[in-house]
């Protein structure tokens, strides 16, 4: 179990670095067309984070959690991503 928390520690502080550093790479850049592209990218990396992390999860509960529950977990997870790529 704490081998999982920690992935997704790591794997969340890698995110909030990345969205850091795509943040200060806007604001040295100061143009419309390199800030689009930079915020892109971070759309793209946003959710392939989510569904690591959440893997990791599931993973780590696996044992504890009957199918029905993985399976509404996963669905919901579904539903995040349909709504932030609509």
């Amino acid at each position: 179990m704490l081998h999982t928390v920690l992935v997704m520690g790591v794997l969340r502080l890698i995110s909030g670095v990345i969205e850091l550093t795509a943040a200060i790479l806007i604001l040295l850049m100061n143009d419309i067309k390199s800030a689009m592209m930079i915020n892109a990218i971070l759309a793209i990396v946003g959710p392939i984070i989510l569904l690591v992390t959440m893997t990791a999860g599931l993973v780590g509960l696996a044992g504890d959690l009957s199918i029905g529950k993985i399976l509404l977990i996963m669905i919901g997870v579904a539903f995040i991503l349909v709504g932030t790529l609509s």
